[in-house]
């Protein structure tokens, strides 16, 4: 199988990592991808959210099956015109992203479903926002209507504040405040059957003891030691397979990843959000535990195979993922900083570097050109090792003005959950 990797970040990275890992995957590509990719794959310059330029480089390199990362080619419709073309794409079409594209539809979606999730309304007034916020109450949670990279959620006892976020976005969904830890779970979709994956968590705060604005997400884990026994399957009855139906009854059928954000609640799990693709970066920890080849697996979901996939095989043990986050981010990341020490991290037993927002120089060095620059993975036979390896990893990297969470799974790597 020739495979294409639409993307270049960190998530993209751990995707061409597994599918290179695939012994059916014969030939690999990426684009634009980075210098991480770039020894795995070949690299192409291509705008991902032109549907055409997408399609003619798919069809150029031959490609059997072309995976997209972000959610923007998505809400693009990029994986429409692959489909137009014949091309077996993992990535759900753009009416079926709108359940990441569009807050209020998902919502909606929800709604018709019976799945359970945090009560909301919708606002495109001052008026409207004020109302909501002194109906749930504090803390307050305005999410932007459309896609906002992972930072268009605020989550405050400020109701100043969140009047501010909601106007400067326009169009957003006020919540209830969900209590309770959030669990991160991938499933496969084919539009009929589904084929859940690990769960994982991740840290979407800046910094440690989940102070600071949210990112786009500073580090993740799995498994989960702590998650209540059936969790997945409970899920899998009371969101995925309702929304997976209700997708289909709309004669959208979702074929895809369907990443399902959950707050495990005194009231038992409720929805926080839908997203149409791999999160970033528990999928860096997910797809690290993965022991089934990956490429026949994603191609199933559009050929309408996974009914026949089978349980999937995971690693023993842990996987801890640390993002290294250039100065100043989430805000306006310092860009051009020089990155040193990959050789030193990649050599620590149990890890390895991925490229998240990396560049070279005209002298070939890697410099950072992003928000969020590395994910150094670390693995181990339990949480505290793999924890080790993440961290031992990262204090070989140097980046000006970096920062870094220290905190990344060490509750659950001491059991404290």
């Amino acid at each position: 199988m020739k495979a294409l990797v639409l993307g270049g970040g960190g998530r993209e990275h751990a995707l061409v990592r597994a599918l290179s890992l695939d012994p059916g995957v014969t030939a690999l590509h990426c684009a634009p991808g980075n210098p991480g990719t770039s020894e795995l794959a070949e690299n192409h310059v291509v705008n991902v959210t032109d549907g055409l330029a997408v399609a003619e480089l798919a069809t150029r390199i031959g490609a059997e099956l072309v995976v997209v990362g972000p959610e923007a080619p998505l809400v693009a419709g990029v994986a429409d015109e692959l489909r137009r073309r014949g091309v077996p794409v993992f990535g759900p079409d753009k009416e079926a992203a709108r359940l990441e594209g569009s807050k209020a539809f998902a919502k909606e979606v929800m709604a018709a479903a019976g799945v359970p999730t945090a009560r909301a309304r919708v606002c495109a007034s001052d008026a409207e926002v004020a109302a909501a916020l002194e109906a749930f109450g504090a803390p307050y949670v305005v999410k932007d209507d459309g896609l906002a990279a992972g930072k268009g959620v605020v989550v405050t006892d400020d109701a100043g504040a969140a009047q501010r976020h909601a106007r400067e976005c326009g169009r957003v969904v006020v919540e209830e405040y969900l209590d309770g830890p959030e669990v991160s779970l991938f499933v496969l979709s084919d539009g009929s059957n589904a084929v859940p994956l690990l769960p994982a968590q991740d840290f979407k705060r800046a910094r440690n003891g989940d102070e600071g604005p949210n990112t786009g997400g500073m580090g993740a884990y799995a498994p989960l030691p702590w998650a209540p026994p059936g969790l997945v399957d409970e899920v899998m009855d009371a969101v995925v397979r309702p929304t997976v139906a209700e997708m289909a009854r709309r004669r959208t059928p979702y074929q895809g990843l369907l990443y399902v954000g959950l707050a495990l609640t005194s009231k038992g799990p409720r929805v926080v959000e839908f997203n149409a693709r791999f999160g970033d970066p528990e999928t860096q920890v997910v797809l690290d535990r993965l022991a089934t080849p990956l490429g026949a697996l994603l191609q199933a979901t559009d050929l309408g195979g996974l009914g026949k996939a089978g349980a999937l095989e995971w690693r023993p043990g842990a996987a801890v993922t640390v993002v290294v986050a250039a100065e100043n981010y989430p805000g306006d990341p310092v860009k051009g900083g020089a990155v040193t020490g990959l050789d030193a991290a990649n050599a620590v037993e149990g890890a390895y570097v991925l490229h998240a927002g990396t560049a070279r120089d005209r002298d070939g060095g890697i410099v950072a050109s992003g928000g969020r620059v590395l994910s150094v993975v670390g693995t181990g036979a339990d949480l505290a090792l793999a924890r080790e390896s993440a961290y031992a990893a990262v204090a070989e990297i140097g980046l000006p003005g970096s920062h870094h969470r220290t905190d990344i799974a060490e509750k659950a790597a001491t059991g404290e959950g």
